[in-house]
């Protein structure tokens, strides 16, 4: 059909969530090492428009919210221009231990996050 299968867009959040944090200064693979993991616990998708093979698309993450053991990213996907919203969605994750305990979110990775959180246009 020429479009793209529709998990890859799942894919592509997972790498606008970390295109964020290492924007912010954050490495996931830094928290592994610390001991502190995000699963996902819940994803959502609208499919609005087909992005086609070989197409640039732009990945648009926010961070919607930050809870004690849990945090929200909102996502946008667009055509390269920007002129059309291809789908948008949001994730969700638990912040666990090594043991799969869930825990709370580390107090640096919190002031991190609180921060982006007041600078709402930087993205």
């Amino acid at each position: 059909m020429g479009i793209v299968y529709h998990a890859n867009y799942l894919k592509w959040f997972e790498i606008g969530r970390t295109e964020l944090f290492r924007d912010m200064g954050i490495v996931y693979a830094d928290l592994e090492k610390e001991g502190y993991f995000l699963p996902l616990t819940e994803s959502y998708c609208h499919y609005l428009f087909p992005a086609r093979y070989d197409d640039i698309i732009v990945v648009e993450t926010e961070l919607e919210y930050l809870r004690r053991a849990s945090v929200r990213f909102n996502y946008r996907i667009w055509n390269e221009a920007k002129e059309t919203i291809l789908v948008e969605g949001y994730t969700l994750h638990a912040f666990l231990n090594g043991s799969g305990k869930i825990v709370r979110a580390p107090k640096g990775l919190v002031a991190t996050l609180r921060e982006d959180i007041r600078n709402t246009d930087v993205r």
